[in-house]
């Protein structure tokens, strides 16, 4: 099954249009049609890689490895951010994710000692807060964030994709 999961880096507005198309198609949520030409053009400017994951000849995902996290602990420590992993249903539990997950922290550890990610914490998240404790990522001490601010306590927030906890991983 590893034979036929491949990876590739975005690096042409056709494979833009095909992430676009994917997304459309799947997730009812999804309507940024210019989400993933964004995503083109800051992996030209080096501040993102994204990875495409095919099974076989088939589009199964991605992934994005932002060298600039918007999350304040992550971007004045200089810790590059895993961020939006999607792997579409019908491919999941072939190990996709984790190869990916597996070359995104093969890339930043030639530059950086850690990694970083954050998730959300509500049970559509589930599977990927098991599976980041078992890769290894630990919470990063600094509570909860809504937006990328932190949660204060007694603060009331919305248990949205935005309500997430940080976590960290050492790569030397």
């Amino acid at each position: 099954m590893k034979d036929l999961i491949r990876l590739k880096q975005l690096t042409s507005e056709e494979e833009s249009a095909l992430l676009d198309k994917a997304f459309s198609r799947i997730y009812p949520w999804y309507s940024s049609r210019d989400y993933f030409m964004d995503c083109l053009e800051e992996n030209r400017q080096g501040k993102r890689i994204t990875l495409l994951a095919f099974f076989g000849d088939k589009l199964a995902g991605c992934c994005h490895l932002l060298l600039y996290s918007e999350y304040p602990y992550f971007r004045d420590h200089n810790i590059p951010e895993i961020n939006d992993l999607n792997v579409f249903p019908e491919f999941r539990r072939r190990r996709i994710a984790s190869k990916l997950f597996d070359e995104l922290e093969r890339i930043a550890s030639r530059n950086y000692p850690s990694i970083g990610l954050g998730v959300g914490l509500y049970k559509d998240y589930g599977n990927a807060q098991r599976m980041y404790g078992k890769r290894g990522y630990v919470m990063d001490g600094h509570g909860l964030t809504y937006k990328n601010l932190p949660v204060q306590g007694g603060e009331n927030v919305c248990a949205d994709d935005d309500l997430l906890i940080y976590l960290v991983k050492g790569l030397v």
